[in-house]
């Protein structure tokens, strides 16, 4: 079934341009959902419109994306998790945290299915990929830091504070 798009579809292509595909992925979805119409000669004559707006669409949500990535670039988070004697993970930290931690660091919406990779399960500091769209895969910094390694820390600091309130 040839069909052309409406709007841009990331799997599929850009918007204006004539598609042949399944016959009940355009019945029962595309054409539903507004997302492109049967390939009729008349349909044809619009889609020179559709190309022009969609290219002006896209050149807006291109340089949106372009700062964005540099932003994403930039970022570190840290996570804290407990870790045994040889730096594994009890648990995990997922993308979805990920996701959570780099929205609300950034105030941005970025959805969490765009970050990409499985769960991490190891101390230290990971580079993990942000698929923004199509072009745009910055790599955010995710540092993960044991809870253990912060005990100790206070453990040492406590003792210093006990003597020197001792000797006064």
């Amino acid at each position: 079934m040839k069909v052309l798009l409406k709007e841009d579809i990331e799997t599929l292509g850009y918007a204006g341009e004539v598609h042949n595909v399944a016959p009940g992925y355009g019945r029962n979805y595309l054409i539903p959902k507004g997302l492109a119409v049967q390939a009729t000669p008349s349909a044809l004559k619009q889609a020179e419109i559709w190309r022009r707006k969609a290219e002006a669409r896209r050149a807006e949500l291109r340089a949106e994306y372009e700062a964005l990535s540099a932003r994403v670039a930039e970022v570190t988070l840290t996570f804290q998790a407990r870790a045994s004697e040889s730096g594994r993970l009890y648990g995990s930290v997922t993308m979805n945290q990920i996701a959570d931690a780099l929205n609300e660091k950034l105030g941005t919406e970025i959805d969490r299915r765009k970050v990409a990779g499985d769960p991490l399960r190891q101390l230290g500091t990971h580079k993990i990929p942000v698929r923004l769209s199509g072009e745009f895969h910055p790599e955010v910094t995710v540092v993960i830091a044991s809870e253990e390694g912060e005990d100790e820390v206070e453990e040492q600091v406590e003792p210093e504070v006990e003597t020197a309130v001792a000797e006064a």
